[in-house]
């Protein structure tokens, strides 16, 4: 049974690739054996099950591996922002759109959480409609493997070669979730790329959030993390490293292991940006009508 449900499930993850993405951009452009095609297909699962089509999203890319991977690959409305300013787009783009489109934007954990958090945090304070999925491979890989502000502490990288030393985002009691939450995200979750079905799960519950959503997902970089901070590319050793420090709850200890969960679930509320940004002019031109 489990071979044949192993053969039912590849089966599922070609129809959903042939449905959603262009056929010349099928299977993508990550490395072989990156974790980033299983993150992509996560979202693709969510959508699918959500019952949403072509005509129902806008999808925006960032930059790096996940940009490369995501960029104009969905059949539908694409769209991209270079350098953290994705968010910006995005934003115009819900106050020109109709309510009922999902905006889903897809970005690295650099231009989530280093280039690009200044605007995230602004979506975050608006409550901006819209899904952001952040791909962290743990570091800044499609420049050389640099260490980046989620690289675990003591992390050999091509820019720490003596370990990775400084404070980041995501160790030494910090949460750039709680940040987020403190900005006033209304839906925030944290996965690996590892966990099944569990971060479909959190993806459908983002998307259909009206405020600002957002689900980091964790994936095994093979060519650069591996190689350099675990010393293998070993495909096996690499994964079961990752699996190791998955630790499904997020509120325990981070200093060693990935916390996963639902960090935040605020749902409904706060008012979303666009929708309040409507009623505020509608009474506006109300009352200059009645003067």
């Amino acid at each position: 049974m489990n071979g044949m449900a192993g053969v039912l499930r590849r089966g599922e993850m070609r129809d959903v690739m042939e449905k959603y993405v262009r056929p010349e951009k099928n299977p993508g452009t990550a490395c072989s054996g990156c974790g980033l095609r299983l993150a992509h297909r996560k979202v693709l699962e969510a959508i699918d099950e959500l019952g949403l089509g072509l005509g129902d999203v806008v999808w925006g890319t960032g930059i790096g591996c996940s940009g490369r991977q995501t960029f104009v690959t969905w059949k539908g409305d694409t769209f991209a922002g270079t350098h953290g300013r994705v968010y910006a787009m995005a934003t115009g783009l819900r106050l020109a759109l109709p309510p009922e489109k999902r905006l889903i934007l897809t970005v690295g954990d650099g231009d989530a959480f280093t280039i690009g958090f200044l605007h995230l945090l602004n979506c975050a304070r608006r409550n901006v409609d819209m899904t952001v999925v952040v791909f962290d491979n743990l570091g800044y890989q499609s420049t050389g493997g640099q260490y980046g502000v989620t690289t675990p502490l003591g992390s050999r990288t091509d820019s720490s070669p003596y370990g990775a030393w400084e404070p980041n985002w995501t160790q030494g009691g910090f949460d750039v979730l709680r940040i987020l939450k403190e900005a006033g995200a209304t839906f925030l979750a944290r996965h690996t790329v590892l966990q099944g079905h569990e971060p479909v799960e959190s993806l459908k519950r983002a998307i259909r959030n009206r405020g600002l959503s957002l689900v980091q997902l964790i994936y095994p970089c093979v060519t650069h993390y591996g190689a350099q901070a675990l010393g293998t590319r070993d495909l096996a050793k690499i994964y079961d490293w990752f699996r190791d420090r998955t630790v499904e709850s997020i509120d325990a200890d981070s200093s060693d292991s990935f916390t996963t969960g639902i960090f935040h679930d605020a749902v409904g509320s706060r008012p979303e940006f666009a929708a309040s940004m409507r009623e505020f002019v509608a009474s506006v031109q109300k009352e200059g009508n009645h003067g």
